[in-house]
């Protein structure tokens, strides 16, 4: 089988990290960083590759390949993600990356970006299943979703290639969002299922990775906006406790939902030390998980993590929001996708406005946008799709939104925008789901403290939130969707004025 894995993920100039390969060889290599232009590092012909066997398990156990090649990073390469391209002797090609980080103690900026790495990991399905599913049965036909579904995994190794889709997804991508508003009577459906029938994709690719997803958009608009960030991963955080002590601010651009607890603490004591953080998504520090084995198995049991794993509850993993913790998400992020949900996907909100009415338009990261009470912000993009965080509010004598506090969102939260969503589609309405709600009396618990029909049917109903708020000494803001990025790249000069307004507050550093 075709396919290439790293020992890891992150490395610094004139480290070294090994490629492991199963190719049928001699094959060629060719790594290029991916930011504002794509810039060829490295090319390799000859390089000396083996078809190597997949054993059982795979996707929990790794796959104990045999060394292909070691490859040290060149002293000039400049932090960012840089796409591995190995091509066998009949021109198939396999991809990966590595992310580069600035030179030890000589960041280059004063922002750090993190890569939503451990999000890649619970959806890799390489060799098997994911956090959410048995995919390979799945998309075998042999099955059964609800069955699918039960043969989840929460041991995943990172001793594996990515699935093809998360590795490298093509330009012509979809995003997770439906692009126009349901027409009358017409069925529900969400993307593009021809381009997923098409490309056989699976439900679980278009959620994860870097090329030709939010991170890349940021990145390249950012860069070539003449912003400089210092790129790290997810474990990066957790691996390393003080690596936030030289930043001004540290920015979560991708669909960062798995959190685990070092990369947590790391970021709400440099936040409450005067950090500013940027999150430039949504369903943020979602999922809590565990790192072991010295990074190479991901943790990650998701709804079943009490009842799955041998530790305290404490240690186990779960939603950041669960009361077992006493650390809900959006008492770091402000927001939470328990109070938000879906857009346009499905019959998620089929017909909605796609992004936010505007009620602060005196906040300060709308200085300059032209933006304006009752305005609509990126309606047309869509902006608001796929995956929002928000939280609950009521409306004060002003006429303004204001945060009712409840499971973590802070009193003084900050709301510039709200769009209604929907954590799932509701039963019983004459259509058949495609994005069921899960777990509605878990949520229900963490919401309202009980999982009466009527706390169910609540949780159904939320709203997407544009907001900020102080922390200690620093300072958060929070697109509250996983789309902003697309804005940028659609160059939409509402998004891109708050972006330029918030990069400017957080101290991210700017070339002449």
């Amino acid at each position: 089988m075709l396919g290439c894995y790293t020992d890891r993920l992150s490395v610094r100039p004139l480290e070294r990290f090994t490629l492991l390969a199963s190719a049928q060889g001699p094959s060629r290599l060719q790594i290029t960083r991916i930011g504002g232009t794509d810039d060829v590092v490295l090319t390799q012909d000859g390089v000396a590759t083996e078809l190597q066997p997949v054993p059982e398990n795979v996707d929990r156990d790794g796959c104990g390949w045999r060394p292909t090649l070691e490859i040290e990073v060149g002293a000039d390469w400049r932090s960012g993600y840089y796409d591995i391209k190995l091509t066998d002797a009949a021109g198939a090609e396999t991809h990966h990356f590595v992310c580069v980080k600035p030179p030890l103690g000589e960041p280059k900026s004063r922002a750090a970006l993190v890569l939503a790495t451990n999000t890649y990991h619970a959806y890799n399905w390489w060799g098997g299943a994911n956090a959410y599913s048995n995919v390979t049965g799945l998309m075998s036909g042999q099955v059964p979703f609800d069955q699918a579904m039960d043969q989840a995994i929460g041991v995943l190794s990172t001793e594996r290639p990515f699935a093809p889709l998360i590795a490298a997804a093509p330009a012509d991508a979809p995003r997770l969002v439906n692009s126009r508003k349901r027409g009358f009577q017409e069925r529900p459906w969400a993307s593009e299922p021809a381009w997923m029938k098409e490309h056989r994709a699976s439900p679980y690719d278009g959620s994860a990775g870097f090329l030709h997803k939010w991170e890349h958009a940021f990145v390249q608009w950012a860069e070539r906006e003449g912003y400089v960030f210092d790129v790290f991963t997810d474990y990066d955080l957790e691996a390393e406790p003080d690596l936030l002590k030289d930043y001004a601010s540290a920015f979560f651009v991708g669909h960062s939902e798995y959190w685990s607890g070092g990369q947590r603490a790391q970021v709400e004591r440099f936040v409450d030390a005067g950090g500013k953080v940027g999150i430039l998504s949504g369903n943020t520090c979602f999922w809590k998980v565990r790192w072991e084995n010295d990074g190479k198995t991901l943790i990650c049991h998701k709804w079943r993590g009490f009842e799955a794993e041998d530790v305290p509850a404490k240690d186990a993993t779960h939603l950041w929001s669960h009361a077992a913790f006493e650390q809900p998400e959006a008492a770091l992020t402000g927001l939470s996708f328990v109070f938000a949900g879906y857009h346009r996907l499905g019959m998620c909100v089929s017909r909605g406005q796609g992004g936010f009415t505007i009620y602060d338009d005196k906040h300060w990261a709308l200085e300059g946008s032209d933006l304006f009470y009752g305005d609509i912000l990126g309606g047309d993009l869509p902006l608001i799709g796929y995956e929002s965080d928000g939280c609950k509010f009521e409306f004060g004598q002003d006429g303004l939104p204001k945060a009712i506090p409840s499971v973590g969102v802070p009193a003084n939260l900050e709301i510039i925008g709200i769009a209604p969503c929907a954590f799932g589609e509701e039963a019983g309405r004459g259509y058949n789901p495609i994005i069921p709600p899960e777990k509605l009396d878990v949520i229900a618990n963490v919401v309202f403290g009980n999982a009466s029909p009527e706390a169910q049917a609540a949780v159904l109903r939320g709203h997407a939130v544009l907001a900020s708020f102080k922390r200690g000494e620093g300072e958060v803001f929070n697109t509250g969707t996983t789309e902003w990025a697309h804005g940028l790249k659609a160059q939409d000069p509402f998004v891109a004025t708050i972006t330029h307004n918030v990069l400017r507050r957080f101290g991210v550093t700017r070339t002449a």
